[in-house]
Parts: structure tokens; sequence; C-alpha cells
């Protein structure tokens, strides 16, 4: 006979066995086991101990359910095992090894204790229980809100914790009661399969979601087409559509500015600086004409709520974005008081959505009317692709920010005060659907032809800015290449209130590549640049930025040629940036037109010509003109826009506008004047070949124009001019000498033109 060492745990359960007390289901382990690696139980049906190794037990003999050991090298006793099932279809559990020293098994683990435990209240705790747990669910409703919308994926985040998950579980444990039996419930087949049934309906309502998000992806067949539908784009030309900018109406700053501006003016008013702060939404809007951003003061802290909620928010920043006058605007008897600061029912989120919570609201803004009264705008999503795709605006509610009274427009209905209702990254990105998919799924990454997309931002943000056009506020961005270069193939607007979408075709230097080139004329103070704004100037499309020190003030002014961005332009005001940049594309033989014909900050000069001499500067051919009776200036016809200038000789009267440049005396001219001494138009004085034949003499100079408008005869190169003297004005042009009377007679018309 083979002695085996028992524990003092084995010896105790062995007396309470012969006592005659019935210790079925208790198990001890051994921290190492003389058979390791495997666990005995007794033959007998529904027997009790099982003992499991240190290590790995084995599975129990046949006719129970042995333990499988745990692993005894935890240091408070190894994890109990799992009871594996018999031929005699006994219940016993795994010991667990002894942590560390061999010391006895720790506490078992059965994963079905779920079923073998769970035990339903008597009707009335079960009644009690559902009341409790309705009234959970109403007050996790009430302070999450969700949209009770299948499009919302708050919604189905929401039904699947509070709802779906719960049911399952119960579903799932009353199958197993069924299933095995338990002291309060007697085994029943029948029900057993109608709960396991009842477990798979949470199963197929998230795979049903789950389906309808796949529908909602581009690659689903047809997807593409619909995505590249969401947004209709215009074509239009840049001159006629964009208006020359009025420089009284331009913003000079941008969102950090202003924000850096309203928290400074917040600071003067002592009564509110420890009970209110400023908002960070500041909202751009025109306000009178005006581009303003304006954003609500917002309770300091909680306790500040609570002090303060009676008299609600008593003002909102308002900053103008022309001038920089930031002014905290007191609202008197009509305070705020439904807005983000406020946690119960006046918060704006809440108070909207548990008044129309089958609604899915986008990113609010804050706005005022023509009065000055404030308002929250409320856009009203929209998901017209599969469950989750294409993303839209279809209504807009108004809510009053005193009286929290709404209004429930669709988007055709929105008054004309109110400038934002689609959210301009939500545009960005519709526009991006259409350059990406207009030429299908497949082609947006095999192939890529037409696949075009807006501009990024600098700093990892989409790269945006706001125009004020037709008292509306427009989503500006440049639009680029699939391969991301340094150059845009034009740009988009897109108006925030209506979606009206346009697009002007532009090549030039990406937003970014602008930047830097300001930031280039002025390295020496460090100045960063703000994200350029597009204007029109003298139908030239053109960045308009600010450049501000490490404060974050505004200190100087640029503005770039969009297809020449080396053109830079800098001054200390707007108006000084305007002249500087008009006189450098003069220089760059670019001509402005403005709506009145001219550019702005031009004057006229008239006068006889007393000197003319031509050079070539990178590339484009400049004539340099000297007038009698005018010392010292100089002024600059820059070819191919001066064209004309070509017909005129020393001692002609010549008529033109000029931008005079500060700091220089090489001034650009702007514009030849039709009256008095104006060259023949080019098409009259130009042969078929191009050269300056038209009515010449044999010479082959043009014929030019008398003081009086009558035809003066040709002047041959080195002859003398009107006033008796050689022509001695000589520039050197591709390596050869020659008069301005040979450059207008000869083949270098054609080259300058």
């Amino acid at each position: 006979m083979r002695l085996v060492a028992q524990s003092g745990l084995d010896a105790l359960l062995e007396a309470l066995r012969q006592s005659g007390m019935n210790t079925d289901g208790v198990e001890s382990g051994s921290g190492a086991n003389a058979n390791a690696g495997s666990g005995a139980g007794p033959q007998t049906p529904g027997s009790g101990p099982a003992s499991g190794s240190g290590a790995n037990g084995g599975s129990g003999a046949s006719g129970s359910r042995g333990g499988v050991g745990g692993f005894g090298g935890f240091p408070f006793g190894g994890f109990g095992g799992f009871g594996g099932a018999g031929n005699g279809g006994g219940r016993g559990r795994g010991g667990s090894g002894a942590g560390g020293n061999g010391g006895n098994g720790g506490p078992t683990v059965d994963f079905e204790f779920l079923a073998n435990d769970f035990h339903l209240p008597s009707k009335k705790w079960l009644a009690v229980l559902i009341l409790v747990a309705l009234l959970v669910i109403a007050g996790a409703y009430w302070w999450f809100h969700p949209s009770i919308n299948i499009h919302s994926t708050d919604f189905w985040g929401f039904v699947f914790i509070v709802i779906l998950l719960p049911l399952f579980l119960i579903f799932w444990v009353r199958s197993k009661q069924y299933k095995t039996g338990t002291k309060e419930v007697t085994k029943n087949e029948g029900k057993a399969k109608t709960f396991r049934i009842l477990s798979f309906v949470p199963v197929a309502v998230v795979a049903l979601v789950a389906i309808g998000a796949v529908m909602s992806m581009a690659i689903f067949p047809g997807n593409a087409e619909k995505y590249s539908n969401v947004l209709k784009t215009d074509t239009l030309e840049f001159a006629q559509d964009i208006k020359e900018v009025n420089y009284s109406e331009i913003p000079v700053i941008d969102r950090d500015s202003a924000i850096l501006l309203g928290n400074r003016e917040m600071g003067s008013i002592p009564e509110y600086v420890s009970q209110f702060e400023v908002s960070n939404l500041y909202s751009q809007i025109n306000y009178q004409g005006t581009p303003v951003r304006v954003s609500p003061l917002g309770y300091a802290d909680l306790f500040k709520w609570f002090t303060n909620r009676d008299g609600g928010i008593p003002a909102y920043a308002l900053v103008n974005m022309t001038t920089q006058d930031a002014e905290i605007v007191r609202l008197g008897d009509n305070p705020i008081y439904y807005s983000q600061s406020e946690p119960l029912a006046r918060n704006i989120d809440r108070h909207v959505q548990l008044k129309y919570p089958f609604y899915m609201f986008g990113e609010k803004s804050f706005e005022i009317d023509e009065d000055g009264h404030p308002w929250w705008i409320c856009p009203v999503k929209d998901f017209t692709i599969g469950l989750f795709g294409g993303e839209t605006i279809s209504r807009v509610v108004l809510c009053d920010a005193t009286t929290g009274e709404t209004q429930d427009l669709s988007v055709e209905e929105c008054p004309e005060w109110v400038d934002r209702v689609f959210p301009a990254e939500l545009l960005i990105q519709q526009y991006n659907w259409w350059g990406a998919y207009n030429n299908g799924w497949l082609n947006s990454f095999l192939g890529q032809e037409g696949v075009v997309r807006t501009t990024p931002g600098t700093d990892g943000t989409l790269g945006y800015n706001y125009i004020a056009k037709d008292d509306d506020v427009w989503v500006y961005t440049g639009v680029t290449s699939a391969t991301a270069d340094n150059s845009i193939i034009g740009f988009v607007l897109v108006n925030q209130r209506t979606q009206e979408s346009h697009f002007y075709s532009v090549a030039g230097a990406t937003e970014d590549s602008a930047m830097e080139s300001a930031e280039g004329q002025v390295q020496n103070l460090r100045y960063t640049s703000t994200f350029p704004l597009l204007i029109n100037v003298g139908n030239q499309p053109t960045y308009f930025m600010a450049l501000k020190d490490g404060a974050g003030l505004v200190k100087k002014f640029a503005m770039i040629d969009i297809q020449r961005y080396q053109n830079v332009a800098v001054g200390d005001t707007v108006a000084d940036t305007q002249k500087a940049y008009e006189a450098l594309l003069a220089t760059n033989g670019v001509v402005t037109e403005s709506d009145g014909g001219t550019a702005t900050d031009v004057k006229t000069v008239k006068g006889t010509i007393r000197s003319l001499n031509q050079a070539v500067i990178e590339g484009n051919t400049h004539f340099y003109v000297t007038l009698e009776d005018e010392d010292g200036n100089i002024f600059d016809f820059a070819l191919p826009g001066l064209l004309d200038i070509v017909g005129y000789k020393v001692g002609d009267v010549i008529n033109f506008t000029y931008v005079e440049s500060a700091g220089s005396n090489v001034s650009p001219a702007y514009e030849i004047l039709g009256a008095d001494g104006k060259a023949p138009a080019t098409e009259d004085a130009a042969g078929s070949d191009g050269s300056a034949a038209g009515d010449a003499g044999a010479e082959g100079a043009p014929a030019d124009a008398n003081t009086d408008g009558s035809a003066a005869a040709p002047t041959p190169a080195g002859d003398e001019n009107a006033s008796g003297e050689p022509e001695d004005d000589v520039v050197e042009q591709n390596g050869a000498a020659q008069t301005p009377a040979e450059v207008a007679a000869g083949d270098d018309t054609k080259q300058a033109a």
C-alpha cells in the first residue's frame, strides 16, 4: 500500500466527511503535487475534492469534473483551474497551486457564476428595479442628451451602453439558467432556446449598424458619385466676380489677434473680470457692413455661475477686424441666459437638443443681428449616404440667447443677417469629396486623374480664411493637386449661409509659400505671418496678410502677387502697402485696372520727353523716361503692360499716370492716357510681321503723333530730334547699343512685345 502525504486541510476535510458532514464541492490544491501536471477526482459522480498541480494541472478523471490546476508561481497562490466535464457529469473545481514557497492554493474562479448564482428578485422588487433603471436611463439621457436619430453615432453609443449590453447579459444569463437549472429555476430547454435567441437580438442590432457604416463608405458601389455631388461648384472668372477690395472693409487681423484684443479689453472692466470670462468662440460675421468677431462672456466657474445665474451674462465681446478696435458690449435689460457655460437646463446644447430630440445639431455659433441682439445659430446635420456618410446641413434653428425662444427654418428661409450656417470645416470637406471622387473611387488613389484637394494649413489644421462678399461670409481656400506641391491651380469660395460654391482658375503659389515669402521680407524683425486673405487689387488676385511680432500684435502688412509670389510689398499701414504693391506690379509690367479704370493713389503728369532709355531687368524690358520740367524724376514704363511707349521718342509730348514710389526717384508708370500725345494703337502701328511698320517710312520707324495730334514725319535713327540736338541717349540691348528710335523701328519691338 502506498502512503500519500496529506495537507492539514485535507486531513480536516477527511475528518469532517467521516463525521457525516457533506463536503462536496470543497477543493484543495497543493503547491507541489507529486503528480505535477495532473488533477485527480473520485470516480463517483458529483464527488468533491480535486487536486491540481502548482504548475499546470491536468484534466479531471472520467466520471467527475476534475480541476485543471492553476498557476502556482504567483505570490499569493495560483489561480484556480476550471473543472473539466467528465462522463459522470460531476461538478468539481480545480485547485490552485501555492505561490512562491508552495503554500495552499488561492481562491477558485468560475466564469459561469452569473448563470449559477444570479437570482431574479420577487415581482415587487423587480418592479422597483425596473423603475429605478428607467429613472437612471432618463437621467442619463437628460444629462448627455444624444440625438434620437439612427444617423447619430452618439445615439448608438448611448443605446449600446445603456440598453443593448444589459439586455444581452440578461438574456444570456437566463438562457444558461434554463439550460442547466438552478435552485430557483427549473431546467427548461424550450425557454433556454428562447432566451438564447433573444440574446442575439442586441448582437443583430450592432451588426446592422456596422453594415450601415460600411454602406456609408466611398468604396461602396455608387457612393463615390454621391460624395462628389454633395457640393455643387461653379467655375467663374476672378476679375468679373470678385470686386476690387475696399480697404475700409478688409479684415486685417486673424482670430488669434482678435482673441488677444478681446481678452485685453475684458481686463479693463473690473466688475466683470472676477465673475466672467470671454468665450473662445469668436465667430466672424458681417455686422452693419463691417467684418467683426463676436463672442459671449461666460461664467468663470461653477461657483460664479451659482451666484450670477439669476442676472445672466451681461455682455459680449466685439472686435472690429478692420480697425482692430475691441469693446465689451453691455446688454442692459436683455442679458444672455442661454449659453454654453450654463451647466443645467439653460445650457444651449441641452436646451435645443431636448426641444428638438430628433435633430442632429452641428457646430453652433454665436452671432448678433443688425440691432446687436445675441443669437445662437444651430445648424441641423443630415446624412445623405448610407448611415453615417455625406454629411450636410438641411435646416437651421435660431435660438434667442436671452429668452431661449427658437425658430426652426430651412436653409433657404434663413435670414440674411445670419452668416454662419455651414461650418467652414464641413464645406472644405465637401469640396475635397468632389476633388477626390469626381472621376470615381478607384481613380482617387490609382491614376488620380483630375484629383485635387484644398491646400493644407501650416500648423496641422485646415488652411482657410474668410472673405466678406455680398454681405455674406465666404470661406476661402486654395486648391492644389493630389501630390500637394507648392503651387495652386486655383481657389474656391463657399458661402457659409447658402452653400453656394465658386471656383477660380488661377495658377500661383500656395498660402504657406506666400507666408514664407512675406516673412522673408522682414526676417530681421522675426515677424510671423497670418494665414493669407484673398483680395482683388486692380483685377489681380492678391494675397493679403498681417505680420505679427512675438507678442501677437500686428506690426506690418504684406501683399503678394499670387501668380508671381516673389513680388512682395510690405508697409506699416494698409494704404502704404497698397501703394507699394501697385508700384511693384507696374515695375514688373503688370498694369492693374480698378472699377474706375485706374489704380488708387496714382498721379497724372504731362510733359515733353527729355530722354528715353531702354534696359532689360530680370527678363522684362523697361523704358526709363525723363521729362522737361520734372527734374530728378525718372519714370519707368514696363513692357508688356505699357507697350505703347515704343511709339514715342525724345521731344514727343506724353500724358500718363504713375504711382509715386516712396523713398525712390524712380516711379512706375501706370497708364498712358489717350489725349494729347498718346501713341497710335498697337494694331494700327504694327505690321503683319509684328514689327512697327504701319505707315512708317522707308526707315521703318512708326508714325508718331505731334502735340497737335497730326502725324509726324518719321525720324530715322541717328537724326536730330526736335530740339536740334543729336539723339545720343543709347542703352545696351542684347549686347548692342541702340537708340530708342532704333528700338521702335527694328526687330527689338517684337522682342519687347
